[in-house]
């Protein structure tokens, strides 16, 4: 895959870091409906969040080499838990709430809204927010949204773009200048961005990496 936007590229040493910690063993801890049931914030803890149907749970299991440790589904919203998982013995990887368009009652999406809000101001050990974006499609109203979230919430957020091999080459490069353009107005948005596939295994080293080089 040929690249020609400014993406995330961890030295060989971050990437053996990277390689490293997803070698060790990745498993399901609980997933959780309300702040008092959270496991304690002793681990560097990262977390994805997505609008439904972006492709959030393959990612997780490209990243942890677990073909079904998140579940994967074509029905929009079926995550609606904070969902924790070890990752080695140092790190928790937490797959937030699907958002935006789920087939869910109005006080359900709204339940999961105010648990996220309240994990994000509330976890001292989350380090970083990857946001993951659909490469066809962009950064849309709904994805701003959550990034504003963010911004209010001190976290800094990463963009992942998932789904790259669906996007042809030549349509790419407009595609990131709108994500660019948009997550520029946001002071918690990390400069880099990182490219991904979870079909193709694109850019899951890089985002390893990136994961295990976070203090």
């Amino acid at each position: 895959m040929t690249l020609s936007f400014p993406v995330s590229e961890p030295d060989q040493d971050a990437l053996e870091k990277g390689r490293l910690l997803f070698a060790g063993e990745t498993d399901f801890v609980k997933g959780v409906v309300a702040m008092d049931g959270m496991p304690p914030d002793n681990r560097i803890e990262v977390c994805f969040a997505g609008r439904s149907n972006v492709g959030k749970s393959s990612l997780i299991n490209a990243l942890t080499g677990r073909k079904a440790l998140a579940r994967a589904s074509n029905t929009p919203g079926r995550t609606q838990e904070i969902n924790f998982f070890t990752c080695g013995e140092s790190h928790y990887i937490v797959d937030l709430p699907g958002y935006g368009f789920a087939k869910a009652p109005v006080k359900t999406v709204e339940k999961w809204q105010r648990l996220l809000k309240a994990y994000l101001s509330g976890r001292a050990t989350l380090r970083r927010a990857f946001v993951l974006i659909d490469s066809r499609h962009g950064v849309k109203a709904v994805d701003e949204e959550i990034m504003a979230l963010l911004d209010r919430s001190a976290v800094t957020f990463q963009v992942v773009m998932t789904k790259a091999d669906k996007v042809k080459e030549k349509e790419r490069d407009a595609i990131m200048a709108q994500v660019r353009s948009k997550i520029s107005a946001h002071p918690a948005a990390y400069p880099e961005m990182i490219v991904t596939s979870s079909e193709k295994g694109w850019g899951v080293d890089v985002l390893r990496a990136v994961i295990a080089t976070l203090e």
